[in-house]
């Protein structure tokens, strides 16, 4: 850990970078079928795109050239190519795009299809090799009984094989449901492709993709194969249909198993940080994300949220985070992470302060939301209109705001007793929100800074005598040149 902060550059010089072993060109007669290009070229000439952006993943980077160049002398468009993504790779980045002022979109490589807004969007997922017999064997090894109700996912790179799949499946178990991959889609064209005799209730959308229940059945009456490599997609998913038990097909080995994963361990650690954003004062938002549909939204709603619940919250855009971005702001309690739904389970085991999800901040802050076990990854689906949105209670309701920590067993209030900005409070108030209790409450920000041995520079006009300059030393913090010699 305390590499992380401090120094001497020594390991950025002497290190050395290798290419990854996965990586290689892909033969230039075998560009069109694995980048459809093709179908690129439709997309481009229908939507009279004129300049077009290909964004491409660190390990397809090899190929981006020469795509590039034949979609620019099929076309006659001009092509510009995304290296590196503000956030994730799997979200398509179109705030990069609007800088050389491309009109379109083309996403290479694994895709968390979350919904964009400002740019028309075509996705290429790629292909990967699947022994399609060997994926049916393990399926049968898992599901004997040819009645049982399985929903069958998977990662993107592998939709290409589902028709397959279905074609050998369909003949022995007749309550499999297939899914299928709407992203880029409106609501109604996704619609339409289903069956009409499905009503609305009995048709699931999630994360790019829907799939439609038998009639008479619920999600928990269905088991799940994923057939992809472990990860956050796969955690994802466990995660949101926590319900349903799960087995895995990694094409890669070759192998199935049944996903040994306590998910309810998994969720038990998620309530340990619903517990640490309500003892909170000060709470940063992250925005992890520029490109999804919405997400200036949820920042406001968190904000809105976070002031009624009686906290203060700034709001952070850094690009890809780290340990030493975070630990620059020590007056945070804890973070929330405005992100698309697979990359907002961060790995928050080395950071000074914990990283919540906004779902996770809404349990927190709001005494509507209560904690069942449902887990909502999304954070459009917390937006009014949403599935899964609840309102704030009124400030003026009758109820006890009062409770207890979990964690110090303080004492703690969750409301203010009106709506105003805290940054009209003084350094402390009274808050009286029930007629047996008073609750006094400290400005956060306020009382950490006045607890601070260094609280910034500051002027003292008059009280600093007048000196010369003097030389002062030469080199790095680190290691000063006079310092050897002393």
């Amino acid at each position: 850990m305390t590499t992380a902060f401090s120094s001497d550059g020594a390991q950025a010089i002497q290190r050395t970078l290798g290419t990854l072993a996965i990586v290689g060109s892909t033969g230039v007669e075998a560009l069109d079928e694995v980048y459809q290009l093709e179908e690129s070229c439709t997309f481009i000439l229908q939507n009279q795109l004129h300049k077009v952006a290909l964004q491409f993943p660190d390990d397809l980077l090899v190929d981006s050239a020469a795509v590039a160049a034949k979609l620019e002398k099929s076309t006659g468009a001009k092509m510009y190519i995304l290296g590196d993504t503000s956030y994730g790779s799997c979200c398509v980045d179109e705030v990069a795009a609007e800088h050389v002022g491309a009109e379109g979109i083309i996403h290479y490589g694994r895709a968390c299809l979350s919904p964009s807004r400002r740019l028309p969007v075509m996705y290429v997922f790629g292909r990967r090799a699947v022994d399609l017999e060997r994926c049916a064997e393990s399926f049968r090894e898992h599901y004997p009984d040819t009645q049982s109700h399985v929903i069958i996912l998977y990662d993107v790179i592998y939709s290409f094989i589902m028709g397959s799949l279905q074609h050998i499946l369909e003949s022995e178990y007749g309550n499999v449901v297939m899914s299928q991959i709407s992203a880029g889609k409106p609501h109604e064209e996704a619609q339409a492709e289903t069956n009409p005799n499905q009503t609305d209730a009995q048709l699931v959308r999630k994360f790019g993709r829907q799939f439609a229940l038998r009639e008479g059945c619920s999600l928990e009456d269905y088991r799940v194969f994923y057939i992809g490599r472990e990860g956050v997609t796969l955690t994802n998913f466990m995660m949101t249909f926590n319900q349903c038990s799960f087995c895995t097909f990694d094409p890669e080995t070759r192998a199935g198993r049944q996903e040994s994963v306590n998910i309810n361990k998994a969720l038990m650690k998620r309530y340990y940080l619903i517990e640490r954003a309500k003892d909170s004062k000060v709470v940063g938002i992250l925005v992890g994300t520029l490109g999804v549909a919405d997400y200036l939204s949820i920042i406001d709603h968190l904000k809105d949220l976070i002031r009624k619940a009686g906290k203060k919250s700034y709001v952070f855009v850094m690009g890809k985070l780290n340990v030493p971005k975070l630990a620059n702001f020590l007056e945070i309690d804890i973070y929330v992470l405005v992100a698309c739904p697979e990359n907002s389970f961060l790995d928050c085991s080395e950071f000074y302060r914990p990283v919540v999800t906004p779902f996770e901040m809404e349990i927190a802050c709001n005494k509507r939301r209560e904690w069942t076990g449902e887990y909502v990854t999304s954070f459009r689906d917390l937006l009014p209109g949403g599935c899964c949105h609840v309102e704030f209670p009124n400030p003026d309701a009758d109820g006890d705001d009062t409770d207890v920590s979990l964690i110090t067993g303080a004492l703690r209030s969750s409301y203010w007793n009106n709506s105003e900005s805290q940054d009209n409070l003084p350094g402390s108030s009274l808050v009286q929100r029930n007629p047996t209790l008073t609750v006094a409450q400290t400005n956060p920000a306020a009382s950490f800074l006045a607890s601070r041995s260094w609280q910034g520079l500051e002027q003292k006009l008059g009280e600093t005598p007048v000196t010369k300059a003097v030389e002062g030393r030469r080199g790095i913090a680190i290691a000063y040149e006079e310092e050897g010699n002393s």
